[in-house]
């Protein structure tokens, strides 16, 4: 037994979620792609199986009472806010996270007045983020500039309206500062709107600690929601009387019922709301966080680095010299829960590991992406995907 293999099953006989990891379906492969979509929740099966069956096809219109459907977005939401650090009444589950982007862009555009005539986007964002980005500065007859995370404080200025940033940046897995990033918003007069989708669920985020005026993320990747789940929106409590959706809906009227031709908004998180919930997917979400009882996101963080760390030292020992490089930042502070590995051939590599039951996935021109989701990864794991990666190469 190498040393390495020594280390992982140390590692692992001391992990406080080693039992979580029973909560999932998995093979005996290496998934580690989890920051794209999540693996299965064991139980969530049975759940939906019981609203489709029970909630749908036997009780029907009744369920939207009976069974708690129409509260289902704010429940829900309240579900993740202790993950994103929120406390309760400021998040509300729907849509996608690209309708989301829209929302609060749009809102915080609104919010900071016309003398305010530029949107700051980061320049590394996903590539939506930017496209909606783009189109909610055409609607608001702002000017989009694209600016790199670090830039940030320099670019921001009287004209300043709103700066969208991404938390942790998809493809190399940099970890930005979002209290110091939001702190200088603010100090300028702007607003924040946060990309939590490749956070929420891996690292403490602090909404509430550090001042965030919007956020959103996605449910499908470290909160294991299952493919397409719907996305969240965050509203500071301060800011829910002046938050002015640009897609007012009859599910986040005052009177939803009341079917009136003049829009006036609910009060709360329900204003983020549009139209009708997407019932399945919420309540399969809703199955999977149960996932996280018991569970803090502390300990998730701590087990991240440990695993990052230890993949980064394992790549190190197996990985021939000059192979490949990392694009990951080694500070802890800097890093999220990926590790981004450039490599020359990348695309070919990933579908040999893929072949060899070591599921990463590819990002081109050249980076192999990692990601380890501290709820169902372990050390064994780890240390196989490393040395797999040295035979393949």
């Amino acid at each position: 037994m190498s040393e390495l293999t020594s280390s992982a099953a140390e590692w692992d006989a001391s992990d406080e979620l080693a039992a979580v990891r029973g909560r999932f379906v998995l093979d005996d492969g290496v998934y580690l792609d989890g920051n794209s979509l999540g693996a299965l929740p064991a139980h969530v099966p049975g759940r939906v199986e019981d609203v489709v069956r029970r909630q749908w096809g036997e009780l029907r219109i009744r369920s939207w009472d009976e069974s708690d459907w129409w509260t289902a977005p704010e429940r829900i939401g309240d579900r993740i806010a202790p993950l994103v650090g929120a406390a309760p009444g400021q998040v509300v589950v729907g849509d996608s996270t690209s309708v989301n982007v829209f929302k609060a862009v749009v809102a915080a555009v609104r919010m900071a007045g016309e003398d305010r005539d530029e949107i700051l986007v980061d320049a590394t964002t996903f590539p939506t983020d930017g496209y909606i980005a783009a189109s909610a500065a055409r609607m608001t007859g702002r000017t989009l500039r694209p600016v790199a995370p670090a830039d940030v404080p320099a670019a921001l200025g009287p004209r300043t309206a709103a700066v969208l940033l991404n938390h942790v940046d998809y493809r190399t897995g940099r970890l930005h500062d979002l209290p110091a990033l939001t702190a200088a918003v603010h100090a300028a007069g702007a607003y924040t709107v946060w990309d939590l989708c490749h956070s929420a669920g891996a690292l403490p985020v602090g909404l509430d600690a550090h001042g965030v005026d919007l956020a959103v993320g996605c449910t499908y990747k470290y909160l294991n929601g299952g493919p397409g789940s719907p996305a969240y929106l965050y509203v500071r409590h301060g800011l829910q009387d002046r938050f002015d959706s640009p897609l007012p809906g009859w599910n986040s009227h005052v009177e939803p019922f009341g079917m009136r031709s003049a829009y006036a908004p609910a009060p709360g998180a329900p204003r983020g709301r549009v139209g009708t919930p997407d019932i399945l997917s919420l309540l399969a979400l809703e199955a999977a966080l149960d996932v996280w009882d018991g569970v803090t996101v502390e300990a998730v963080r701590a087990k991240s680095l440990a695993l990052t760390d230890f993949f980064l030292r394992c790549v190190g020992e197996y990985v021939p010299a000059g192979r490949v490089e990392s694009v990951t930042p080694v500070a802890h502070a800097e890093r999220g829960s990926q590790v981004a590995l450039r490599c020359a051939d990348a695309g070919a590599v990933m579908e040999r590991l893929i072949g060899r039951g070591v599921v990463g996935d590819f990002r081109p021109p050249d980076l192999l992406r990692f990601g380890f989701t501290p709820l169902y990864v372990s050390f064994a794991d780890v240390e196989r995907a490393a040395r797999v990666l040295a035979e393949v190469l």
